[in-house]
């Protein structure tokens, strides 16, 4: 590991783990307590596991999309002589509902005859989502995207793309256990606290050890980037940023700035509260940017300016993203009575700041 490893950099996080696992390897964390690391086919690539030794075998914490590589991954791992000791899967938690998170579950689940752990939101809005594969877009999500301000050629991809989300995932286990938040589970020798976050997605489970030191945060608390926080056709007048910065600081309330954090992408890291203080900067700073520029009218597409370092292409998957999170925005300063909503003729709503 090089030296510099444990020393925190500009933001005040340091990364004492050294690299990341090859594909179908493990590194052990503390004993008992691993790290796997899936491909993904996205512009993120990659995404993190966590194996827990579970008496006779291993709890896992998320299981990556069902793929080509990331099955032979799973059999590399799972093999008499792979990095697992040729032990069984004794249950699936699933921080979230992606599809990264929650793809081979099913598979996971079905191989070992084992339960899937989550909160009830996230089930059984996957469900709900893995539901839509196949189907035509609903013409209340055209209508969203059309006073966002999407061109035709846009919202003509996004009819093309619909359905997606079950592309990567598994059948689902018909059941699961619920996780709730502050529940504590004992996995093998150890004891877990369910930590609730919100925003990137309804129900979000985190798992502490105070024992070990560590807080696995799945997409909730991640080292480089922020997760996305987008607001979506179903519910288009959601806070999620809301929900999230009141995540933000439940956490760095409730969580000791002494923990080592497993996150979802990127590497472990210490300096839990300086990254929570940070995330909540960028989005303060964010909201900022954007009430200057709504000193004037514009829809949402034009607004992209205000809150990303780099244009969105029209014709990638990230302008709906990149859509949904422009719209959080929004919705939060219209939750604080900062902006209003001007509803024009053609069909565009636009934004003014008061």
């Amino acid at each position: 590991m090089p030296d510099d490893a444990r020393t925190p950099d500009a933001q005040g996080l340091s990364y004492p783990c050294g690299a990341a696992p090859a594909l179908g390897q493990a590194r052990a964390i503390l004993p008992g307590l691993l790290w796997l690391r899936m491909p993904l086919p996205f512009v993120l690539d990659h995404i993190n596991l966590w194996a827990l030794r579970d008496g006779d075998g291993w709890a896992v914490v998320d299981t990556g999309v069902q793929t080509p590589a990331v099955l032979a991954a799973w059999s590399t791992l799972l093999a008499a002589d792979g990095a697992l000791g040729g032990l069984p899967i004794t249950r699936v938690f699933a921080t979230h509902m992606h599809p990264d998170h929650m793809g081979m579950a099913g598979w996971l689940t079905r191989k070992f005859d084992c339960r899937l752990w989550m909160t009830r939101a996230e089930y059984l809005m996957c469900r709900t989502l893995v539901a839509d594969t196949g189907r035509a877009a609903p013409d209340d999500a055209i209508r969203f995207y059309r006073r966002c301000g999407w061109s035709q050629e846009a919202i003509d991809l996004y009819r093309a793309r619909f359905g997606g989300f079950g592309r990567h995932m598994h059948a689902l286990p018909d059941s699961y256990r619920r996780l709730v938040d502050g529940e504590h589970l004992r996995v093998g020798a150890h004891e877990w606290r369910v930590v609730v976050g919100r925003g990137h997605s309804p129900e979000h489970a985190c798992l502490v050890s105070d024992e070990l030191q560590v807080l696995i945060s799945g997409d909730q608390v991640l080292p480089r980037i922020s997760s996305n926080v987008s607001v979506f056709p179903t519910e288009p007048d959601a806070d999620p940023l809301g929900e999230w910065l009141e995540s933000i600081a439940r956490l760095r309330a409730g969580l000791p700035d002494t923990l080592l954090v497993l996150p979802a992408h990127g590497e472990p890291f210490r300096g839990l509260h300086a990254r929570l203080d940070r995330l909540a900067q960028g989005h303060a700073t964010g909201l900022a940017r954007l009430k200057r520029t709504l000193a004037e009218p514009h829809c949402v597409v034009e607004l992209f300016g205000a809150l990303f370092a780099r244009q969105i292409d029209a014709r990638s998957e990230q302008y709906g993203m990149a859509s949904g999170e422009t719209v959080a925005h929004l919705n939060h300063l219209l939750a604080r009575g900062e902006i209003e909503i001007l509803r024009d003729d053609d069909d565009v709503w636009r934004c003014r700041a008061l």
